[in-house]
């Protein structure tokens, strides 16, 4: 039946995205690392539900990021009523990151997540997290190793969503974003 394809959602996945919920609850406070890509999306969302004003998402704006993306970013925190900021990062002025090797990624996210550290104490903040998941675990992925320098935490991995599960659960909150394509940064469309 067709209304049928739609509830049918495993209910493991439902599991998953109440495991999520029980784990930002006792955060009450966090900043949103926010790309605007699916998965950061569907975390923004996520911590705006369960916290409300307690959460915050923040938006690097840096060169690496494309207008459209930040546009993009705009319209889906106003459509969700999400609390949204821009923070200005200057990747660019480190030369570890200039120099364009396959760390590039670390240092981009080192400074993003220090900026992002330096809002949290100001403001009273104890928690950054940003929109990795499970599957991306086993990728070669640089900024998640400044994610841990900075003890960032990556909830959506910590409760077992995969990518699949993260577009269907956005798709189900009738988020826009469920079916965006993956979109790195402009940095990373220059080879090593």
């Amino acid at each position: 039946c067709g209304s049928c394809k739609l509830n049918s959602v495993p209910v493991s996945v439902q599991e998953k995205e109440q495991g999520l919920f029980a784990r930002l609850r006792p955060m009450e406070r966090v900043i949103v690392a926010f790309s605007g890509g699916t998965d950061s999306a569907y975390l923004a969302w996520a911590a705006n539900h369960v916290l409300g004003s307690g959460a915050l998402a923040v938006t690097a704006d840096s060169a690496s990021i494309p207008e459209s993306h930040k546009r993009d970013a705009e319209r889906f925190v106003k459509r969700f009523g999400i609390a949204h900021e821009y923070i200005q990062t200057k990747e660019f002025d480190n030369p570890d990151y200039a120099r364009n090797d396959a760390n590039r990624c670390f240092h981009c996210k080192d400074e993003l997540f220090t900026r992002l550290e330096a809002l949290g104490r100001e403001r009273g903040y104890r928690h950054i997290i940003y929109g990795v998941n499970l599957d991306d675990l086993g990728d070669y992925r640089p900024g998640q190793g400044a994610a841990q320098l900075h003890q960032v935490e990556a909830p959506l991995a910590d409760a077992g969503l995969t990518k699949a599960e993260i577009r269907e659960l956005s798709r189900r909150a009738d988020l826009p974003t469920w079916d965006r394509p993956a979109s790195a940064c402009l940095s990373s469309r220059i080879p090593y």
